[in-house]
């Protein structure tokens, strides 16, 4: 298959490119940076020393005998997108080039615009071209668990049936979110169900949860490494738990620690993924895959972090800190996630298996962890 992905430069874009070349796709890939651009403004970067795009191509072409052809440029430039989408015509588009972090988008106006705009015009910006140039693309779009918030019932996959005034209809679950970029995902999702309705668009909206790791089989050259972030912004809490970990930092839950998830090794999202690409939906069909394994709350998270850190002989304590944002710190939480399971998705790694060889390569980076703790705890509130 040909496949288009979109935010190639980023932590799950570059690990799937190589993912999918080993498996014979085609990749072309589309970045702007903003990523690497938008952690350096924070004062932060990579655990992991992340090298330019043409180091990584060559790289990539030194392991894999090939290379994915990769354009510079912006989604919300409507020409560009445009271009790109009417010259190659893929099979699948993975739209993975979004601002993803919450805690980003509540600094202020100016990044609460900035997530607006990228996000919403650059998956408005497909929609059109792949209507007016490639009808027949299959649009996987990354979501996130997040749009669902934390309901008191069930959540299912995208969709439920419900009665109402004794009528019955099966209606999109509704969307809760808790930041404005989390607003942005589900702006999304609901402007990709009209463009199916209307068009007869093919799409799947992965509703991810929380992704951790470090590395996949196929990072065999440094060159090759993804991204690894641990700040208070785009770092997620059980990433950010390991870099505290191998520095001797507490641990640090937010507020009582009691928020719960679904999460997901990066190397199984990956399988998640191609599982979706390779089994498209039907024409005009928008379908909703939850993509996650198990879930956990942020204290058991801890938890299971510093046993992974005591057999490595590093001793760590959790610090309960004052929870920055404004969420439900006890809940209810039971999402479904069948349908990837029904297309052949198997966990390969448990948490305790992916932590033993995160701390273990997180270790190679300590000093660069070191260089920026002063980034880790929070500075930016929901209320402020």
């Amino acid at each position: 298959m040909k496949v288009l992905i979109t935010g190639m430069d980023g932590y799950l874009g570059w690990t799937l490119s190589m993912y999918l070349t080993e498996r014979g796709h085609e990749v072309i890939g589309i970045d702007n940076f903003s990523r690497r651009k938008n952690v350096a403004e924070v004062g932060s970067w990579s655990a992991t020393p992340i090298k330019p795009m043409k180091e990584r191509l060559k790289a990539f072409k030194d392991v894999f005998g090939k290379e994915p052809i990769f354009y510079e440029g912006d989604l919300t430039h409507y020409d560009f997108t445009r271009l790109i989408v009417e010259n190659h015509k893929p099979d699948t588009i993975i739209h993975l080039g979004e601002q993803p972090c919450a805690p980003y988008s509540m600094i202020d106006v100016y990044h609460c615009n900035f997530t607006m705009m990228n996000n919403i015009l650059g998956t408005n910006n497909l929609l059109f071209a792949i209507h007016h140039y490639s009808p027949k693309t299959h649009l996987l779009k990354l979501g996130t668990m997040g749009e669902y918030g934390t309901p008191n019932i069930d959540i299912p996959e995208g969709f439920f049936e419900i009665e109402y005034h004794g009528r019955k209809d099966r209606l999109p679950f509704p969307r809760q979110p808790g930041s404005w970029y989390h607003q942005t995902k589900v702006h999304d999702s609901h402007n990709i169900l009209f463009a199916c309705k209307i068009w007869d668009l093919r799409s799947t909206d992965i509703m991810q949860g929380v992704v951790h790791g470090i590395k996949t089989p196929q990072m065999t050259d440094e060159r090759l490494l993804t991204r690894f972030d641990f700040d208070e912004m785009w770092g997620t809490a059980l990433n950010r738990f390991c870099a505290q970990a191998v520095i001797g930092h507490d641990l640090t839950p937010y507020g009582k620690g009691e928020q719960t998830r679904g999460y997901l090794a990066l190397r199984d999202s990956m399988q998640c993924l191609t599982l979706a690409t390779e089994n498209p939906p039907d024409e005009g069909e928008y379908r909703v895959f939850n993509q996650y394994d198990e879930c956990y709350s942020v204290n058991e998270l801890a938890e299971h972090v510093v046993k992974a850190a005591n057999d490595f002989g590093a001793e760590v304590k959790i610090w309960n800190v004052p929870n920055p944002r404004v969420e439900a710190e006890e809940h209810y939480y039971n999402p479904a996630n069948e349908n990837l399971k029904k297309l052949g998705f198997k966990p390969t790694h448990t948490l305790d298996q992916e932590l033993e060889i995160t701390l273990s390569e997180l270790m190679k980076y300590k000093d660069r962890i070191s260089a920026k703790k002063d980034r880790i705890l929070p500075t930016v509130f929901w209320r402020k």
